[in-house]
């Protein structure tokens, strides 16, 4: 691609942008409406629009002929295509892949979730993704044929190095090589990459009824990730490894962990370590669902492990939020909603580790509101570029020739 196809494709994507905009704030407008609101010329937009109804990402919804006064043939008014995904939110979890397609007023307009072996390989799982998304598009009457960008949340750290290759902005390291290309390979948009658990911090302040400008968020799931909004920025670390809270010493000389240290958060609060600690105490509990029926029995073994792990978890979140001083700590993952009592634990240890910080008002610390759809819903935050907490974000990467990947402008 050279500088100059680069160069208008950029300036033809904002055009188009900008008729989305307006149409996604105005309703309905005629093309000379349309072609004073956003300032374009009538051949400009012209083309613009004749791409856009083209694509689907707009209809033809009715004609001024009501309103119309004089003579002369009656305008056509043009309106967002309520059926066209504009933008496509993939979580590629340990054993799940949850897909959400948004329309031009950054809409849901279909979701869904579909399972997948833990060590199922990655051709395998982008097979399930595709599946998936094929089969809401057929059974929603979704089309995506003027999708605008994809975000992808993947496992692992992130290294903030730019992939290079048409139309991929950057890579997480965890993600194997292909899988942002094939993506853009098969939907020729641009691509965004990142932690899961990092986008799903993003969600979490993004989708409150205020967006949080600082923020602590930790998932408690097969394993324990985190993510940090400090100053308004999602913030990656130099080396992807912002937020990685699972692998704090949280009991020095306790279990080996993955990582090769002993006693990390990881080895005290992921979900199978929560069950282990259970069935360590003569609770007979195999999964989440067993778990969620010793609660509600109100099992006591079960009940003094949960606030063990609680307290754990707490005093590494009083670490964290005695550096970084955020304004809510959010702790998400399904055994939260299954075991409430872990969240009101570590909302307990947190305060008394933050005793002798003086505050006008006190720190927020809460169950996540987001549940499977915490990471897509954050892949999606990630691709609506106006969104303010994306400034942190590291640059666009250079293709081979050169020419810029602009993420925003999408």
């Amino acid at each position: 691609m050279s500088m100059t196809t680069g160069t208008h494709a950029l300036v033809r994507r904002t055009h188009e942008e900008r008729v989305l905009a307006a149409l996604r704030a105005g309703g309905a407008m005629s093309r000379g409406e349309l072609s004073k609101r956003v300032g374009l010329s009538r051949t400009t937009l012209s083309e613009i629009t004749a791409s856009l109804l083209q694509r689907g990402a707009i209809v033809v919804a009715d004609t001024d002929a009501a309103t119309r006064s004089g003579s002369g043939r009656p305008a056509e008014r043009l309106a967002l295509d309520p059926a066209s995904g504009q933008f496509l939110g993939v979580d590629f979890g340990h054993r799940r892949v949850h897909v959400v397609i948004a329309d031009a007023a950054h809409e849901i307009i279909a979701a869904g979730l579909e399972p997948y072996h833990n060590d199922a390989p990655w051709s395998v799982r982008l097979g399930v993704a595709f599946d998936l998304i094929d089969g809401l598009c057929t059974a929603r009457g979704v089309h995506l044929g003027a999708l605008q960008a994809v975000g992808i949340g993947v496992p692992g750290p992130y290294t903030g190095a730019g992939a290079r290759g048409p139309r991929v902005t950057w890579r997480p390291q965890a993600a194997p090589e292909g899988v942002d290309l094939a993506f853009a390979g098969r939907f020729g948009t641009p691509v965004v990459a990142d932690n899961n658990t990092r986008l799903a911090a993003l969600a979490e302040a993004i989708y409150e009824p205020e967006p949080v400008s600082d923020l602590v968020y930790v998932r408690l799931s097969d394993g324990v990730g985190g993510g940090l909004v400090v100053a308004g920025r999602l913030v990656t670390g130099a080396r992807g490894y912002a937020g990685e809270l699972g692998h704090v010493t949280a009991n020095p000389g306790g279990s080996q962990c993955r990582c090769g240290k002993r006693g990390c958060l990881e080895t005290v609060a992921s979900v199978p370590a929560i069950l282990a600690g259970c069935r360590a105490r003569g609770v007979d509990v195999e999964n989440l669902d067993d778990l969620a029926a010793a609660v509600t029995k109100g099992d006591p073994v079960a009940d003094a492990v949960l606030r063990d792990v609680g307290t754990t978890l707490g005093r590494v979140l009083g670490a964290a939020a005695m550096a970084l001083n955020p304004n809510e700590v959010v702790i998400g993952g399904e055994v939260v909603h299954v075991a409430p009592v872990i969240v009101e634990q570590a909302a307990a240890a947190l305060r008394y580790e933050l005793y002798s910080i003086p505050a006008e008002k006190p720190l927020v610390v809460r169950r996540s509101q987001l549940r499977d759809s915490d990471g897509a819903l954050g892949a999606l935050a990630a691709i609506f570029h106006q969104s303010p907490l994306l400034a942190g974000y590291p640059e666009p990467a250079e293709s081979d020739d050169g020419a810029t990947q602009q993420r925003s402008t999408w």
